[in-house]
């Protein structure tokens, strides 16, 4: 295998990235030569010259020790014989290293302010003969070392900007590269090793997204017929499915030059810094053609223009965008650069982006479904040290619902698990766990809670289980906890069936196993709590999308207000008398769960007590515990064929009772409006 370094590079960047040599700071060299300068001053003014005093100067002169002075005004410059030069230097001139920019006396002095001594200075030099002459000071060299000096602190202010602007980039003036394209680019396919046999559970996806990569790898097979290559594909689809693996994928299967960045990466506080760095971006993309650019969340910039709260604002976003859709479809061709982006949010898509001729594809990448999930788990699974007792069919199955991330996360939870408990090999026991712990959280047997309040937890929970058990189409029980967990308090786990279309009768069944907790206390104890929060939201969803989204209540009659473009957030497409009968509509059905939920409780309350005693007395109960105490469930027909698990492996699906909405989790049923087309 060989050992490559990714050759992944910021756009205008001439260097491949590396262990990066030491570099000399230039900013000692600054600092050096600033001291060198700020030396030069001080001893250039100072001159080798030593300050004396009137009295002093006056008794030199008396004693024939002046040869000349000159003065301007208050400063008068002082030059000794050169027999006094000699003996104060002992016998050897004295090198004075700036002699020849300075006047170079041997001594200054201060003359007093006042006349008397201007006068005493001239008749000092009438009668002792020295020369004395009116001179201003030679300081054109100091004033060259206070310019140098001011013009070199600037300088280095200036280069210690550039570079900060510059975010840090050697030599100076980057600021001026601040419109240009942040992108990384992975040079044929250099710098990732993420391949299309790492991908799975998206093969529709891989199968589109293979026949891009075919067009850039053999063209003639495609333009012999007339075809053309598409301008740009979208994958769109809930987090962690994968979207961004793909164009992993994608960048090193095509071996083209891959521009990969963020939509968040064309957005500064500049203005007009996004469209430039789109233009850039594609510049290089076209110099380097055929080439592949891939934006990470496009719908940073991507929102639907003309919704901004800025009204009549220049708004960089909308700018950003209008540049992009130039580039991507306009008069200038980009003949062999693709477009792939990702989102989540494409409900919220500008429509001039999502056409065609701009993303010609829009993948959409879904949930796994079970067998899909079987193939997500093979390909974590390999770097992982497991024992024989994993059972891979079933894992897939115990999990419905989950992203390829989510099962990613299983797997790493799993071998914490093995870890943590000194094991050589992962076991099946620790992926169950590495599962409860996901969905239901981890598990606090620490907490304290009343006998009263356990009591009333172990009925509710058991309140669940023998409506869930009893009805036809609720999903089936797996098992049966009274341990806190997580934000719940109490929990029941259930194996949804994987559907694509749900009837009526099953969300109606559903809504009533979700009251059967709340149902129990009312029966066993006359009075009801707040445990029942997340059943309750769960129920009133449900109740909701049964009537306004689905179409399933006579009265409201075959019509949806669901609407999946999400522009009719602030307004309602029905009138008050319509909103008021939806709300009549959603509280009959939830008190007719509620009703039939307490008819099943009471029929079967010796049931109901037994389970809850068992309950109080294990904390956790299984699938066989229920059967031993309820019998055999009377529609065993309708739950999916799987293998039951041993008492002591907890299987988890999804909380369903708990003192917090957190409780809850998905069970198929229709929480929430999904599209169907």
């Amino acid at each position: 295998m060989d050992n490559k370094t990714p050759n992944s590079k910021p756009s205008g960047s001439g260097k491949k990235p590396g262990k990066p040599g030491r570099q000399m700071n230039f900013y000692w060299v600054y600092a050096i030569v600033a001291m060198f300068l700020l030396t030069m001053v001080m001893v250039g003014e100072s001159g080798g010259q030593r300050q004396i005093q009137w009295p002093q100067f006056k008794q030199m002169v008396e004693q024939g020790k002046v040869e000349r002075v000159t003065y301007n005004g208050a400063q008068a410059n002082i030059y000794y014989t050169q027999s006094v030069r000699d003996s104060l230097s002992g016998g050897q001139s004295d090198p004075q290293l700036l002699k020849s920019l300075y006047a170079g006396a041997d001594a200054s002095m201060n003359i007093p302010v006042g006349d008397d001594y201007q006068s005493d200075l001239k008749n000092l030099q009438e009668k002792h003969g020295f020369e004395l002459r009116y001179e201003p000071p030679n300081e054109w060299g100091g004033q060259i070392l206070q310019w140098v000096i001011f013009l070199g602190l600037m300088v280095v202010v200036w280069m210690f900007l550039m570079r900060r602007l510059g975010g840090g980039a050697p030599g100076g003036g980057q600021i001026f590269n601040i419109g240009k394209s942040k992108a990384q680019v992975f040079e044929k396919g250099e710098g990732t090793d993420v391949t299309f046999n790492n991908v799975a559970g998206v093969d529709g996806a891989k199968e589109e997204l293979q026949e891009i990569v075919d067009f850039l790898k053999h063209p003639g097979k495609y333009t012999e017929l007339g075809a053309k290559i598409p301008k740009g594909a979208l994958l769109v689809g809930p987090p962690g499915t994968g979207k961004t693996l793909l164009a992993k994928a994608v960048a090193g299967e095509a071996q083209v030059p891959f521009f990969s960045l963020s939509g968040s990466d064309f957005v500064e506080m500049f203005v007009g810094v996004g469209a430039s760095r789109v233009r850039d971006l594609f510049k290089q993309a076209k110099e380097k053609s055929p080439a592949i650019i891939f934006i990470d969340e496009i719908d940073a910039i991507g929102r639907a223009r003309g919704k901004n709260a800025n009204f009549g604002s220049n708004d960089e976003r909308e700018n950003t965008l209008n540049q992009l859709l130039t580039e991507m479809d306009g008069f200038g061709t980009n003949s062999g650069v693709i477009i792939l982006a990702a989102t989540n949010r494409a409900d919220i898509l500008d429509k001039a982006l999502m056409r065609a001729g701009r993303f010609d594809r829009q993948i959409y990448v879904d949930m796994p479904d079970v067998n899909e999930r079987k193939a997500i788990f093979d390909v974590h699974l390999k770097p992982i040290k497991t024992d024989n007792s994993v059972d891979v069919d079933f894992l897939s199955k115990q999990t419905p619902g989950f992203s390829g991330a989510d099962i990613a996360n299983v797997c790493n939870e799993a071998a914490l698990f093995a870890a943590r408990k000194n094991r050589k090999l992962v076991t099946h026991q620790d992926f169950l766990d590495a599962v409860d712990r996901i969905i239901g959280g981890l598990e606090k047997r620490t907490k304290i809670i009343t006998d009263n309040e356990k009591n009333t937890i172990a009925f509710h929970e058991a309140g669940h289980a023998v409506v869930s058990w009893l009805v036809e189409f609720a999903s089936p029980l797996v098992k049966v906890s009274i341990v806190p967990r997580g934000q719940s308090l109490g929990a029941a786990w259930y194996l949804p069936e994987e559907r694509a279309i749900t009837t009526t009768e099953q969300i109606f069944d559903e809504m009533c196993a979700a009251l059967g907790g709340r149902a129990a206390e009312e029966i066993m104890f006359g009075k009801i709590s707040t445990g029942a929060l997340s059943d309750l939201e769960k129920v009133t969803k449900q109740a909701y999308a049964m009537v306004s989204v689905y179409g399933l209540n006579e009265r409201i009659g075959n019509r949806s207000y669901y609407d999946s473009r999400g522009e009719s957030s602030f307004t309602k497409p029905y009138s008050e008398e319509t909103a008021r009968i939806i709300d009549e509509e959603v509280s009959a059905v939830i008190e007719k769960a509620y009703d039939r939920a307490k008819d099943i409780l009471a029929t079967n309350r010796d049931k109901l007590e037994a389970l809850a005693q068992s309950l109080l007395k294990n904390e956790v109960i299984f699938k066989e515990d229920v059967e031993r105490i309820l019998g055999a469930r009377p529609f065993a027909s309708a739950a999916p064929a799987l293998t039951a698990p041993a008492p002591e492996a907890p299987v988890a699906e999804a909380p369903e009772s708990g003192d917090t909405p957190e409780g809850s989790g998905p069970e198929g049923g229709a929480e929430e409006p999904k599209a169907e087309e």
